[in-house]
């Protein structure tokens, strides 16, 4: 985000963790099937004043983020865009409804080192709740010019759970069994589990009040690219805390509520448990 944008011409600060502002690199590099470049930005570890806070953490790092906002009255507008749901009531509890403008992103996009970006699907899909369409049309423009596909979405459960009935089963498979979309979809075993959480998750999110197919999504999953993997799974591999209650957490406490039975989901979420509990014990 921090590139294009910049390189759409909106000045930028990228806000890291105090320890690491020294050696941040003060150009950031794309390498995405928009464009190859670099571009410069400004680096800090505490948000200044801006028009719009993008956050871009992982869900298990947000408290920890949220401690770099020294001064929440400098912020025009905060765009959360992290996997899950559970964040948009925290963040307004914290700075307010108003200020708070829900939103997804979409892509295999992996920092390899500071400063340095990859995205490796042919695309980016950027979905804002439609009550933000004031202050972020111009931005999105930019981002579309570039080739994200950007999209208001009118209710906020559609635009949630619109990305998690494809982000659950995708990350939650691939984590589990450590393979690529292709080789889930090769595999019967892993095919069929990965389609029963689809299921699963699209009648929670049914409930919900979202506007999801389970055809729709099936489809969607059909055709994402063969070799993409999740961060989560990347995250396991690494021995980092996958985001487990943010992804598989929703679809589980949402069939407690509303009486479902989530078994599938239960057992991709137990599966990478286990797994990432393995690769951390053997991680040095």
């Amino acid at each position: 985000m921090g590139a294009c944008l910049a390189h759409a011409g909106a000045p930028v600060t990228m806000v890291v963790r105090r320890e690491s502002l020294g050696q941040y690199p003060r150009q950031i590099q794309l390498e995405s099937p928009f464009g190859n470049f670099t571009v410069g930005v400004a680096v800090a570890a505490e948000v200044p004043p801006v028009d719009v806070l993008w956050l871009t953490v992982k869900a298990t790092q947000l408290n920890a983020a949220l401690g770099s906002i020294a001064n929440s009255q400098a912020l025009r507008a905060i765009v959360p865009l992290l996997n899950g749901i559970d964040h948009l009531a925290v963040l307004r509890l914290k700075y307010g409804a108003d200020r708070v403008i829900p939103a997804t992103i979409a892509g295999e996009m992996e920092r390899t080192r500071p400063g340095h970006i990859l995205h490796r699907t042919p695309f980016a899909r950027l979905h804002v709740l439609s009550a933000g369409k004031q202050r972020l049309a111009t931005t999105l423009d930019r981002l579309g010019e570039i080739g994200f596909e950007c999209r208001f979405i009118d209710d906020e459960p559609t635009l949630m759970w619109g990305k998690l009935v494809f982000l659950a089963p995708f990350a939650l498979s691939t984590s589990a069994a450590d393979k690529t979309v292709g080789e889930i979809l090769s595999d019967p075993q892993w095919r069929d589990l990965g389609w029963a959480c689809v299921r699963e998750a699209c009648a929670v999110a049914r409930a919900e009040g979202a506007r999801v197919s389970v055809e729709k999504v099936l489809s969607g999953v059909a055709m994402m690219p063969g070799n993409m993997r999740s961060s989560m799974q990347k995250d396991v591999q690494r021995g980092n805390p996958p985001e487990l209650d943010a992804i598989g957490g929703p679809i589980l406490r949402g069939g407690q509520k509303y009486g479902m039975e989530v078994p599938a989901t239960r057992k991709l979420v137990a599966a990478v448990e286990q797994r990432a509990g393995s690769l951390a014990h053997r991680a040095p």
